[in-house]
């Protein structure tokens, strides 16, 4: 019995003996997403300001966890009047909900699954994975980049807000593609 708790003990050090702690790069990430407008034509905004850390496994090419924030507030669709309405009560509330978070729990076959949490409430999500690798850069740094896409009702979340077209349909989508490119830097 001994034995066996010291082989696992010892697989266990030894698969974090290769990963290293990387911390999101932000001026080399993007956290964006798509929702449809008027039924006709896609949205595109992006948030600003987030942070984010993950455990990346060099020899085997594997990560093994992330964490991210998403500070709501940083918002940005190109329109100052309607990143305000989406900042206000009738989609995410700030004044009450201030960020976004996503945690890893796993990934398998090219899918991350993981808890999200909007307005609130939280969700498991699966979400597209792509590992694109590492790389030193000119200045001995190693760089790791991920990508993480999907879709996500945002109902689901509480953001009902929608107003009815005198045509028929709706103003903003329900679905919301999500699509996240991350570059991380090896903490040292």
């Amino acid at each position: 019995m001994n034995f066996r708790k010291l082989v696992i003990t010892s697989s266990l050090l030894a698969s974090t003996l290769f990963a290293g702690t990387y911390t999101v790069d932000k001026s080399h990430s993007n956290v964006g997403f798509e929702v449809k407008h008027m039924m006709i034509s896609n949205l595109k905004g992006k948030f600003d300001n987030f942070t984010g850390t993950f455990e990346y496994d060099e020899k085997t090419n594997t990560i093994k966890s992330l964490v991210g924030t998403i500070e709501v507030a940083s918002i940005n669709t190109d329109d100052k009047k309607r990143d305000d309405h989406l900042k206000g009560d009738d989609f995410f509330d700030i004044t009450k909900y201030e960020n976004i978070t996503f945690k890893l729990e796993k990934i398998k076959d090219n899918k991350a699954f993981g808890k999200l949490t909007i307005h609130g409430i939280t969700k498991d999500v699966e979400l597209d994975f792509e590992n694109n690798g590492t790389i030193k850069d000119p200045w001995g740094n190693t760089r790791v980049g991920l990508a993480l896409s999907g879709k996500i009702n945002r109902f689901d979340y509480g953001l009902k807000y929608n107003s009815v077209l005198e045509a028929g349909g709706v103003a903003v989508g329900e679905m919301v593609k999500l699509n996240i490119e991350i570059e991380g830097i090896k903490e040292k």
